[in-house]
């Protein structure tokens, strides 16, 4: 399951290994498109990352950190730090081939 994490818990849940974050908000049509496509790639590659959501109208300080001007964007982070990104809606193919690049 993907947790939907609070600026209280983001640093402890990304601070080990390949962590994709999606950066989404509940009004946006784009990040609808992709919630299912996330969904997805959670489940095929479940052990190899995890894979957790922010709303960045609830956490409005981890989107400013992460700077967040657009959404959906997947951030990559690898050991905490920010490794890539990909920014609005991209097919489950693309987005698998650039994670896989970090895991």
């Amino acid at each position: 399951m993907i947790k939907v994490l609070g600026s209280s818990e983001f640093d402890t849940e990304v601070k080990d290994g390949v962590v994709i974050v999606d950066f989404y908000a509940d009004w946006c049509g784009p990040c609808k498109m992709l919630a299912p496509v996330f969904q997805e790639l959670a489940k095929d590659m479940d052990g190899t990352a995890k894979f957790v959501k922010v709303d960045v109208d609830n956490t409005q300080d981890i989107a400013a950190r992460f700077q967040v001007s657009s959404i959906p964007t997947v951030a990559i982070l690898k050991d905490g730090k920010e490794v890539d990104r990909i920014i609005g809606f991209m097919p489950k193919q693309a987005i698998e081939a650039k994670i896989k690049q970090y895991v």
